[in-house]
């Protein structure tokens, strides 16, 4: 009952976290709904299209057209860009039932390899020649 509870719970925290929302985020919905009514007052705008013009396909055109509103657009949530990746890995079972070698005991070869020079005329050997040993 415990495992299943720890990997709903993780599987949860894994999805909520791929949607990227922070803290900040969350704090500047205000401005969301406060640039939402004054869209829907000066322009109109229900919030299909707000959402369109600021978070869509129309973000681009809106942005061109609306240069002193620019202040109010940066201020807006979700505006940035993820820049890591996030993965979690989680082991349940006991480490010991896999029996997991160090590092130390695989075997290394010393073996070098190199590529020969293709310098002699094409028509007798392949151009890609696979590595030799020494």
């Amino acid at each position: 009952m415990m495992v299943k509870l720890v990997s709903i719970t993780a599987s949860f925290l894994i999805l909520i976290q791929s949607f990227n929302i922070c803290i900040s985020d969350l704090v500047d919905l205000s401005e969301l709904i406060e640039h939402a009514k004054f869209h829907s007052e000066k322009y109109g705008d229900n919030l299909f299209v707000f959402i369109s013009k600021h978070y869509g396909e129309l973000e681009a055109d809106h942005n061109k057209k609306h240069q002193e509103e620019k202040q109010e657009h940066e201020e807006l949530p979700f505006q940035h860009q993820p820049h890591m990746t996030l993965l979690s890995a989680f082991m349940m079972k006991d480490l010991q039932t896999y029996h997991i070698k160090p590092v130390d005991d695989l075997v290394t070869s010393a073996t070098d390899f190199f590529y020969q020079a293709s310098y002699s005329n094409c028509e007798k050997e392949a151009p890609f020649q696979p590595p030799r040993t020494v």
